[in-house]
């Protein structure tokens, strides 16, 4: 399917920084709790991530990720995923995640 350039500026992505990340048991499958901030403009935000293969919680906190911040919230069990954290599948098809090369401001939107 083909889309619009409009129709790609529809999807808000920006950069955040991971502040929070905890084991989400209650999940179907593994998956951690994080809570990222994207600077004053649009705060902290909750999500949900199927990301424990690669990742722990504490390498997790600081990292800066990109997130799609304009979806609605979904409920995920007990977590309310208010953002969804971008990522990309390993050869086994787990997920790294997509984040800057270098640091940069909280909140720049993906250009």
């Amino acid at each position: 399917m083909t889309i619009t350039f409009d129709d790609f500026l529809k999807v808000d992505i920006r950069v955040g920084r991971i502040t929070r990340a905890e084991p989400f048991p209650e999940a179907r499958k593994p998956a951690f709790r994080l809570w990222v901030d994207f600077g004053p403009e649009i705060g902290e935000k909750r999500s949900s991530a199927q990301i424990t293969k690669h990742y722990t919680p504490e390498e997790l906190v600081g990292r800066q990720v990109l997130a799609v911040v304009n979806f609605p919230p979904r409920q995920i069990g007990p977590v309310r995923s208010e953002v969804l954290v971008l990522g990309v599948p390993d050869a086994e098809g787990e997920v790294v995640l997509i984040g800057p090369g270098h640091e940069v401001p909280l909140g720049g939107r993906l250009f």
